[in-house]
């Protein structure tokens, strides 16, 4: 085969040192695959030259039919490096899960009630009380119209004038009405006060008509204390003072005058008579020494029954103690025996008697006592009871309570 001269073009009409253009047939083909990590690289692959090459076809015929491998320009990947565990992790392996044998949509479905007995599930059912029906909103006062001129439409373009309408038919003209003034502003309402405890002024509303209360409901009342409060405030400001003023008011002041004649007993005036009771005054002012007036007198009866009575009128704080402390006065002048408590049925009036002897007969001496006054009589020939019960008659006709 000769070889090409210098300056000599070839065959084909194409300048020297430009390469021929590629078989268009050759550049539709796919070029080779990138070549895997996996396997050795290019340089290591025997190539065309080295493979025997078959008798029977020609050497061009083989090279356009058997492309020459390309370099991919990718290095072989190394492997991962293993993986760093995380916090907490387990430094062994997860061993993996078991699969499944069959999906659950593809396994027959199990009923967890078969055999069981479900006819007594029908339970009764507890009847709740209706519910309260609600308190209905105020109905809103009907506003009134605004009678003012109506406002020009708002648009973007100017309307048209309209055709003037023809004039309306006359008609009878109405006096207009005046209009009402408006109503005043409303005053301000204020807040009620608050009182002690957090309660406010205005009561709770009121159950609307027609409610009923559920069944078995009773209603619980509050119960207010003030007023049982407010009258044992005044029973005790009140109410003391006036129980134990009362019978001091009805006893004290009084005064004393001795009567001539008191039922059968007649008033002696003779002069023994008469120097007896002006001893006995004369005793009673030595020992009561707060007495404001004094009395003592002899009484007498045709049959020969005598009563003697002495006493004084004045305020006494507590006839109870006076009435034991005048019996031991006179308990050894007439020697008497244990003294007995007399009811007399006055609040305020205390009455001792005690059996004794003077001049050698038996006497009975009684002494009655109360915020006013006291008195105290000797009976001769007289039972104790005979001897209260005539006390009781003198005291009344010779005491007398002032009323103011």
């Amino acid at each position: 085969m000769p070889e090409p001269q210098p300056g000599a073009r070839p065959a084909d009409g194409s300048t020297p040192g430009t390469p021929p253009d590629r078989d268009p047939a050759a550049a539709d083909k796919p070029t080779s695959p990138p070549v895997p990590s996996d396997q050795p690289e290019p340089s290591t692959q025997p190539t065309a030259t080295d493979q025997p090459e078959p008798s029977d076809q020609p050497e061009a015929t083989a090279t356009e039919d058997v492309p020459a491998p390309r370099w991919s320009g990718s290095a072989a990947v190394p492997p991962p490096l293993p993986r760093r565990p995380a916090w907490g992790e387990s430094a062994e392996p997860t061993p993996p899960q078991a699969v499944p044998v069959g999906l659950p949509e593809h396994q027959t479905p199990v009923d967890p009630w078969a055999g069981v007995d479900t006819g007594g599930w029908d339970l009764p059912s507890a009847e709740l009380p209706p519910l309260p029906p609600t308190t209905p909103y105020p109905v809103t006062p009907a506003t009134r119209q605004w009678s003012g001129p109506p406002a020009p439409p708002v648009g973007s373009h100017p309307v048209p004038p309209a055709a003037p309408a023809p004039p309306p038919a006359a008609r009878p003209t109405m006096p207009s009405r005046p209009m009402s003034p408006p109503p005043p502003p409303p005053a301000p309402v204020r807040p009620p006060k608050q009182r002690r405890g957090g309660r406010t002024g205005t009561p709770p509303a009121a159950p609307p008509p027609g409610r009923q209360a559920p069944k078995g409901y009773a209603p619980t009342r509050r119960r207010r204390r003030w007023p049982w409060l407010l009258l044992l405030t005044l029973a005790c400001c009140c109410g003391c003072p006036a129980y134990y003023g009362f019978p001091i008011s009805a006893q004290y002041p009084a005064r004393a005058a001795l009567p001539e004649q008191i039922e059968d007993l007649t008033l002696r005036q003779d002069n023994r008579s008469a120097e007896t009771a002006k001893q006995l005054e004369n005793e009673v002012r030595n020992e009561h020494l707060l007495a404001e007036d004094t009395f003592a007198g002899v009484y007498s009866t045709t049959n020969g029954k005598r009563v003697t009575v002495f006493g004084g009128t004045g305020f006494r704080l507590t006839p109870e103690a006076d009435a034991e402390a005048e019996i031991s006065r006179l308990a050894d002048r007439y020697a008497l025996a244990t003294a007995e408590t007399v009811d007399t049925g006055v609040r305020g009036r205390h009455e001792r008697c005690a059996v004794g002897r003077a001049d050698g007969s038996d006497v009975v001496v009684c002494t009655s006592v109360d915020h006013g006054s006291i008195a105290t009589g000797v009976f001769t020939r007289l039972s104790v009871s005979d001897s209260a019960t005539l006390l009781n008659t003198l005291r009344i006709q010779i005491v007398q309570p002032e009323r103011g």
